[in-house]
């Protein structure tokens, strides 16, 4: 079994020289807490920064730092002063931080931010290649790293990657504003398994992935070109038991002591936070001042203690923010503080485990009201601690964290008189409801900790590989292939059936522009030269079109998805007795549609009516395409007509008629050697199943077929043909 590689922006010691000596610290984070009880309790390298320029060191200095990282696991990336600044301070903390957080009045928009991010992620890359062994399993975290996925999926193709993020994944309408949004999307595409904290932020990147890059999904697995993905919901847990045990910490309970000492027998409201305009402290004071204001009665008698802890403290936001709360403190404490009663405890500064799981265990309030936020584990450490099950959560509905704690006071922060008004029920809440509410979170969150979490993970990243592999399991490999090409040359009489669109050209907007080109016409033309050879396009494209295109090749043609057939130098026959009769009933329901959804379009044939959406946009087709089918159907069981789902059309035709029934059609007129056909949709699953097991049948892309192989794109059927046509009969 291989090792697991986190890979993080820091690692989880930062190295230090203070005096002219060096010194290793943990490093401050709720990412690096989270993963060092992963990577102590498993065969693990850890890949990340360690908050140091290393050519500011001497060489023995430099020896020294690599030795005591290497001792503990851990594998250094060295950055740059300036890729540290433009990469960390710059992209990561003024673009991707306030843009997925909803702040976009704060984001920045720089092109040497973002090419800083695209070197940091490739220096990432390179380190990660060097040392990465092939069992490995390699866990990317958060949104400093989210091109790296692909970048290692580049230089290690069978490489295992997992990517969680670890803050809010947006909506389409402000992720859409990110200038370079699609290589986002790709970088993240690269992983096996992409996790996220909510079912909310699963839905809003399958929304991107779809309208930016054109992928649908299905329950969440993203059929790329030649490989599958995977995106679920993985909750973070916390390590539950640490927390629980602290009531009987000596230390704990001297500094539950000392506190209660400060402040008396009046009840405590904690707020613990960085120091960060998504955590909404300032909203958070005003809420607190209008509870004052609208409850006199609880003047001296309550105190909030506010932790906010130290961050980001050079740049211009947190700056003013510091200023703010500063005075919102003050004025508070001015207005309604008496000379024996402070009512908010301002703490701007980090604070020891001890220090606190104590507060924690003493509050009888949790105010935890960010504007936005990931998941937010303090407000799980909280109810973690509550041995006696005493004390109340407050939770903002903007946090992960309120999709599981459903049994808390659930706010919204910006309303600051219902923050106000529950603080008010919280503290008058019975304590026989309290236990019962919080014993309801305990145990879910016992179950459901920081070890289920990972093992969650990594179980459906061995899932998706799994799948992966069973998949890849049908691509025509190289033995696969030789055993094809030497049936081929052995058999006397050849039938090659080939879909068009998706198969032997890409898809393009509109069907019109997807003409053969030359190489494809060439290809063709030598593919019918050989005399043991008939070629059969079977397409869904009506007999004009085919004409014009084909007809001075020696092919056979079948158009309509079977309706039509014509022999090499024939002429057009049906295939069997249809009407279309029906078409002035059906049409006016595909006009309405694509009236409806902006960039679709009705095209008609002889004998169908074929709605394209492949230029409309991604999210209301993908709703109205349902929509519609539903309405088709039940009309269709009365017209006897088939419904029938491609890439990015719905097609209405009569029913009983399909590539199936062409595919019969043409293994009827002789006694085939050798059958091969090659389709990339669902209208070809009905060629694959006409024909005899012995054919070989050949999907284009990868999904679950009735073909025997997989090709992974249009490019791969090529090369195949080519092949062909370049074999000499022996």
């Amino acid at each position: 079994m291989g090792r697991l590689l986190i890979v993080s922006n820091r690692l989880p010691i930062s190295v230090v020289k203070r005096g002219g000596k060096l010194s290793f610290q943990s490093s401050i984070g709720g990412l690096t807490t989270g993963l060092s009880p992963v990577h102590k309790s498993q065969k693990s390298l850890w890949v990340g920064w360690a908050g140091v320029i290393l050519d500011k060191f001497e060489g023995e200095e430099k020896e020294e730092i690599l030795e005591k990282l290497a001792s503990k696991n851990l594998s250094p990336v060295f950055l740059s002063e300036r890729d540290v600044e433009d990469y960390y301070h710059g992209f990561c903390n003024e673009t991707i931080w306030p843009l997925f957080h909803y702040f976009p009045e704060h984001v920045l928009y720089n092109k040497s931010f973002w090419e800083s991010y695209n070197r940091v992620n490739e220096a990432f890359c390179d380190v990660i290649v060097k040392i990465a062994e092939p069992e490995d399993t390699i866990w990317v975290h958060d949104y400093h790293l989210m091109l790296l996925p692909k970048l290692i999926r580049e230089k290690l193709p069978d490489a295992t990657i997992g990517f969680f993020l670890h803050i809010p994944f947006p909506a389409f309408e402000m992720f859409y504003l990110l200038p370079w949004r699609k290589e986002v999307m790709e970088g993240l595409l690269g992983a096996d398994l992409i996790g996220f904290h909510t079912y909310d932020y699963v839905r809003y990147f399958l929304g991107c992935v779809r309208r930016i890059l054109g992928y649908e999904n299905t329950l969440g697995q993203i059929n790329l070109d030649n490989r599958l993905v995977r995106v679920e919901t993985f909750p973070m847990g916390i390590e539950y038991e640490k927390f629980a045990r602290i009531e009987s910490d000596p230390k704990v309970q001297e500094e539950i002591d000392r506190i209660r000492k400060k402040v008396g027998e009046r009840s405590i409201i904690l707020s613990i936070d960085r120091l960060d305009y998504t955590k909404g402290i300032p909203q958070r004071l005003e809420a607190f001042d209008t509870f004052l204001t609208s409850y006199p009665e609880y003047r001296e008698k309550v105190t909030l203690i506010m932790v906010a802890v130290p961050s980001r403290t050079e740049m211009e936001h947190y700056i003013t923010l510091k200023k703010q709360v500063d005075e919102l403190v003050g004025r508070i404490n001015g207005m309604h503080g008496t000379i024996g009663w402070m009512p908010v405890w301002y703490l701007y500064r980090f604070l020891p485990f001890q220090t606190l799981v104590s507060l924690y265990r003493i509050a009888d309030v949790a105010l935890v009201t960010p504007l936005r936020d990931g998941m937010n584990l303090i407000s799980k450490e909280f109810i973690a601690t509550k041995a006696d099950g005493k004390g109340v959560l407050i939770v903002s509905e903007m946090v992960g964290a309120a999709k599981e704690l459903g049994e808390a006071i659930i706010v919204n922060p910006n309303n600051k008189e219902e923050v106000a008004e529950v603080l008010k029920e919280a503290l008058e809440m019975p304590k026989e409801e309290q236990i019962e509410r919080n014993r309801i979170m305990q145990g879910r969150l016992q179950r459901y900790d920081l070890t289920r979490w990972v093992n969650e993970f990594m179980n459906g990243l061995n899932n998706i590989k799994d799948l992966q592999r069973k998949l890849g399991s049908k691509i025509l490999t190289y033995d696969m292939k030789k055993k094809l090409i030497d049936y081929y040359l052995r058999s006397g009489k050849r039938l090659i059936l080939l879909d068009y669109d998706g198969t032997l050209i890409p898809f393009a907007p509109k069907p019109k522009e997807a003409k053969p080109d030359d190489e494809l016409l060439t290809l063709l033309r030598a593919l019918t030269q050989e005399h043991k050879n008939e070629v059969i396009i079977i397409s869904g494209r009506e007999r004009e079109t085919l004409d014009r295109w084909f007809g001075s090749l020696n092919v056979g043609l079948t158009a309509e998805h079977g309706v039509w057939v014509k022999g090499k130098g024939g002429m057009w026959e049906i295939i069997k007795p249809l009407r279309n009769d029906w078409k002035k009933e059906i049409r006016p329901i595909l006009e309405s549609y694509a009236d409806k959804t902006p960039g679709s379009f009705i095209e008609e044939k002889e004998f169908s009516l074929v709605w394209h959406y492949r230029t409309a946009d991604p999210e209301l087709s993908a709703m109205n395409v349902r929509v519609l089918k539903d309405t088709l159907l039940k009309l269709a069981a009365n017209l006897n007509l088939g419904v029938l789902e491609g890439n990015k059309v719905l097609e209405i035709k009569n029913a009983g008629v399909d590539k199936g029934l062409a595919a019969s059609h043409w293994v009827s007129k002789g006694k085939w050697d050798f059958m091969l056909a090659i389709g990339d949709d669902m209208t070809d699953e009905d060629t694959f199943a006409a024909l005899p097991e012995s054919a070989y049948t050949i999907k284009v892309g990868l999904g679950t077929s009735k073909a025997r192989f997989n090709l992974n794109s249009v490019m791969d059927v090529r090369l195949l043909l080519k092949e062909l046509v370049e074999l000499k009969d022996t």
